[in-house]
């Protein structure tokens, strides 16, 4: 995402209902991975619907200039890798733009191999904490050889004899937990990651969908043991990219809140590790039928039919808080609209995304006249079943917060405008197009 130029105000406004089909672009988890794992497998791996935006394209980018081979053939992508141990020193920096997910597990990939990586970002990157997923590489033996404060830019140096590690990860993250199982493949011997709270699996679904030697314990409690041998044979592979449930939560929570839709949304990832957001919805009232279930790569599928509703608010409990961590901002706007008060807790994480999410929300919402309240870790809505609007919207360059508050001004009396529209091309670039066929009304905001 360049952000050279001026910042542009995007207003969204209430012209109606929403009818009619939509496929949002593909998940961005499994779009990342595809793009690292073919890069580390012998062979070609060709990826169908994955996800083109600036943060999937920035860790394509990223694979290239560690010597894999990355291009884009007709409607599919094509990496030829160089196996396990074959990434040879990049010439210049790694530019992850926005990707905090990209930057991340490139992170895991690279920090076990003798040379020095330098990671950069732009200024909401660079603004995230990373010390996460450095302390575990420190004890690999990875050197930090430069970082601000453990943020952006950050250069890694591997070393001459990485060790494996056992190593619990202290909060609910699967960046964290990736980072060390891709860091394990480069080390001899066994690594080992603990899981307290069940986080997105796709790494250990396409790791072993790949070859490597992987094998998952989970106790009594639900803690999960992930263990992986270092020094695989990862072998290419086809991928076909379900579509993003974090994408796919917009015209959801759209549909819903703006009378009259009726729309369906194909092809949506139902892993149970990220359907939170579906579960709260229809636990609000939500009227969302899932058809077509169907079983692609490991992953199950399906189709949603989602249609207007009166809402009501709920308590969402914190332990759903991993299955859906990057939908609470649309999920507060639904809450806006519903009936009721809405309490959302457990969301630390928030604080730590692409902008301090939980803050955003809040003050987006106050903007627009609904009565909030946000903790530390908690954010609760009072709903009254319509929302005023006719605020601005501070997105902080978070493509969530922008789609999120032009969702609500759908529905709501007055228009809402978000400050900044450029950076919804990170993870959903065909956003007004998609809606605008829907229905939806767009008109440039004024900057303020």
């Amino acid at each position: 995402m360049s952000l050279t130029s001026s910042p542009r105000p995007l207003a969204s406004h209430n012209k109606g209902a929403l009818t009619g089909t939509i496929r949002v672009p593909g998940d961005k988890s499994i779009s990342h991975r595809a793009m690292m794992f073919g890069a580390m497998a012998l062979g070609r791996t060709t990826v169908s619907g994955l996800l083109d935006g600036d943060d999937v394209l920035a860790t394509g980018a990223a694979m290239v200039a560690l010597g894999a081979k990355v291009e884009r053939v007709g409607a599919q992508w094509q990496i030829d890798g160089v196996g396990v141990g074959g990434f040879t020193e990049p010439q210049a920096d790694l530019d992850f733009g926005n990707a905090g997910t990209g930057a991340r597990l490139t992170m895991g990939l690279v920090g076990a191999y003798p040379f020095t990586t330098r990671f950069v970002g732009d200024a909401s990157l660079s603004s995230r904490p990373m010390k996460r997923v450095l302390d575990p590489l420190r004890a690999i033996g990875v050197e930090v050889v430069e970082h601000h404060d453990n943020r952006m830019p950050i250069a890694l140096r591997g070393p001459k004899t990485p060790s494996p590690i056992d190593y619990r990860v202290p909060m609910a993250s699967a960046q964290v937990k990736s980072c060390v199982l891709l860091a394990g493949l480069v080390i001899p011997g066994t690594t080992r990651v603990v899981e307290p709270i069940l986080t997105r699996d796709h790494t250990e679904k396409m790791l072993e969908g790949f070859g490597a030697d992987i094998t998952i314990e989970t106790d009594d409690e639900g803690v999960r043991t992930i263990t992986v041998q270092g020094l695989p044979e990862l072998r290419g592979q086809h991928i076909e990219v379900p579509g993003d449930p974090s994408s796919a939560a917009f015209p959801l929570v759209a549909a819903l809140i703006v009378p009259g839709s009726d729309i369906v949304i194909e092809n949506v990832l139902l892993n149970p590790t990220r359907t939170g957001v579906i579960d709260t919805l229809i636990e609000m009232g939500g009227d969302i039928t899932i058809e077509n279930r169907r079983i692609s790569a490991g992953e199950e599928i399906a189709d949603l039919r989602v249609r207007h509703s009166r809402l009501k608010g709920v308590v969402v409990p914190p332990e759903r808080a991993p299955s859906m961590i990057d939908e609470y901002p649309v999920l507060a706007v639904a809450a806006s609209f519903a009936e009721g008060r809405t309490e959302m807790t457990g969301l630390d994480e928030l604080r730590v995304k692409e902008s301090d999410r939980l803050a955003a929300v809040a003050r987006g919402l106050e903007a627009n006249g609904v009565v909030c309240e946000e903790g530390h870790d908690y954010l609760i809505v009072d709903g009254t079943g319509s929302v005023p609007g006719g605020g601005t919207v501070a997105t902080h360059l978070d493509h969530r917060i922008a789609m999120s508050f032009l969702v609500m001004g759908m529905a709501s009396d007055r228009p809402v405008t978000v400050d900044d529209d450029r950076m919804i091309a990170t993870s959903f670039p065909s956003f007004m197009e998609d809606f605008t066929r829907m229905g939806a009304g767009f008109e440039a905001g004024e900057a303020k």
